[in-house]
């Protein structure tokens, strides 16, 4: 950096340009220091990422935590110091990584107006970075295909950022002339870039005889998309938010009889849940085209504290669907998040991941224990998988907390 050092400049130089200078210099040190630790990450493969590792692993749920990017017109350091704050108040949270949003505008998606304006965000893949660096956790980062750049972003999100999971999403509205590549496409590039997985979403809401009635077919074939995906090279999936827990029933069931046809292993399949906490953020869990039953919807507003009562509700909605699927041999993982900035549904989903956690691990009749891990250290050598598995959990800069997860004799 000495072609940016203040000695090389003239003598007599005031001292607002060798300040200048010296902040350039920091600036230089900075941008070098990101591109070393994309590099570190970028030259690994699929089998040296933790997050990788959990989500193909079926012995063993995966627990997320998911996010949205800050506006598009924040600077590098801003959204550094937003994941930073983020991490801070998560890294009390177990959870194996972080789902990073990829936000479209979708006009088409239902007939209502949408309760909250769309902004545009910053790219997932380069606020996926900051995150990763602020918490030593690995990202799931969600992309859709709608973009005449795609596979220049796909090789970014792998050499820049050093991504190692993508979820790969499909257009946000068929009444618009594509901007990239279809979904099969898509897939495809991105099996065949070398070091990234991939996965797809699933849509609940799709597999009743409502929307197959709309769609004129004579049955819910939501697990026949899950298939071809499957058959494309997706390593899981990923739901919408769950309300209503009888249509997830269903297309657990479905698949998992399916890929029994077929001479299939199941992927896993990581359900969402967002707590809510008033009548705006239920309108738009709505406008998302989440299903949520009349009486839900009542109990939860009609609560003293609607948002408290939501949690209670959706750890209910688990457990009925992991009693009624425990047989169905697809593997779970849960993901929680907050549709919305109200500050009491961003503190809840702490409490609905603690709640949903225990009540996962339980359910599935793991012995487990919390124990925390300093991330700027070596990492331990692995337990194995026989005995005990260690899951990678919520982090600071400092220090990792993480799960011992352990089998019952």
């Amino acid at each position: 950096c000495g072609f940016l050092g203040c000695r090389h400049l003239p003598p007599g130089s005031d001292y607002a340009t060798r300040g200048l200078f010296a902040r350039r210099v920091r600036r230089h040190k900075r941008s070098l220091a990101r591109k070393v630790e994309s590099r570190t990450y970028a030259r690994r493969t699929t089998m040296d990422c933790a997050l990788f590792s959990s989500l193909t692993d079926p012995r063993r749920p995966t627990f997320l935590h998911g996010l949205t990017p800050p506006l598009d017109s924040t600077a590098p350091e801003a959204a550094q110091a937003v994941a930073e704050k983020f991490v801070a108040r998560s890294r009390v949270l177990a959870s194996d990584g972080f789902i990073v949003y990829d936000i479209q505008d979708e006009p088409s998606r239902s007939g209502a107006d949408r309760p909250y304006p769309f902004r545009k965000l910053m790219d997932s893949g380069a606020y996926a970075a900051c995150v990763r660096k602020a918490s030593g956790k690995e990202c799931l980062v969600y992309k859709c295909v709608d973009d005449a750049a795609f596979d220049a972003w796909v090789r970014r999100a792998r050499l820049v950022h050093g991504h190692a999971c993508l979820n790969v999403v499909g257009r946000p509205a068929a009444d618009r002339p594509a901007q990239g590549p279809s979904i099969k496409d898509a897939m495809k590039l991105v099996q065949n870039t070398p070091g990234l997985g991939f996965g797809c979403v699933c849509i609940p809401e799709r597999h009743t005889d409502e929307y197959a009635a709309q769609r004129g077919k004579a049955a819910p074939g939501e697990h026949l998309n899950m298939l071809r995906k499957h058959e494309a090279g997706a390593e899981w999936f990923i739901s919408q938010a769950v309300y209503d827990p009888a249509p997830t029933i269903r297309l657990l069931s479905d698949y998992g009889d399916e890929c029994r046809a077929r001479g299939l292993t199941p992927k896993k399949v990581v359900l969402t849940f967002a707590p809510c906490g008033r009548p705006k953020t239920m309108t738009f869990l709505k406008w998302l085209g989440i299903r949520v039953p009349a009486a839900v919807e009542e109990r939860i507003l009609g609560a003293e504290v609607p948002v408290d009562e939501s949690v209670t509700l959706l750890c209910e909605t688990l457990e009925t669907i992991l009693d009624a699927t425990k047989s169905c041999g697809v593997p779970l993982g849960i993901s929680v998040e907050s549709v919305s900035i109200f500050k009491k549904e961003i503190e809840a989903v702490h409490e609905l991941m603690r709640r949903m956690q225990a009540i996962t691990l339980d359910r599935m009749g793991f012995k487990w224990k919390v124990v925390w891990e300093d991330i700027d250290t070596k990492p331990a050598a692995v337990v194995p998988a026989s005995t005990a598995t260690t899951v990678a959990v919520a982090a600071g800069v400092a220090a990792l907390v993480s799960f011992l997860v352990a089998k019952r004799a």
